[in-house]
């Protein structure tokens, strides 16, 4: 049994993981180390597991296409003066394959057994999916 668990966000106003990547070195994480964070309202209750060695799972265009993972959680206060969880993460974006996604609000708890698994780096010679096809062939369950 797995100590740890991962959750799974949807990445809104972002259409492909190159535009997260891309997003990401336009927009530092300032004071972070170079570390990422993203700002959520709710805390997570099972944040002892969550640090056990979990990731955050992107759903990007309708799948979870990549991940993240999460180092620690800072408490990060607004200026309407609410506290908010900070997720702080590796600034390494891990590609996965792809798990069709619902909408939904928030964010979702995911088991590691129920977790997508990292694609692997792809050889010198090797052709890439073109965009969407990846996606498109893991609802008909091809992977």
């Amino acid at each position: 049994m797995a100590d740890h668990v991962n959750l799974v966000k949807l990445c809104v106003g972002i259409g492909s993981v190159a535009e997260l990547e891309a997003w990401r070195e336009t927009h530092p994480a300032a004071g972070l180390e170079g570390l990422h964070r993203h700002v959520t309202r709710m805390w997570p209750k099972r944040a002892a597991e969550l640090l056990e060695g979990g990731s955050l799972y992107w759903v990007i265009g309708g799948a979870i296409l990549a991940r993240q993972r999460v180092l620690r959680l800072d408490e990060v206060v607004g200026r309407d003066g609410i506290r908010r969880c900070g997720i702080v993460m590796e600034p390494t974006i891990v590609r996965t394959e792809p798990a069709p996604r619902r909408p939904f609000q928030g964010w979702r708890y995911l088991a590691p057994g129920d977790s997508p698994r990292d694609l692997r780096m792809s050889r010198p010679g090797e052709s890439v999916l073109p965009p969407g096809m990846a996606e498109a062939l893991a609802e008909f369950g091809v992977r």
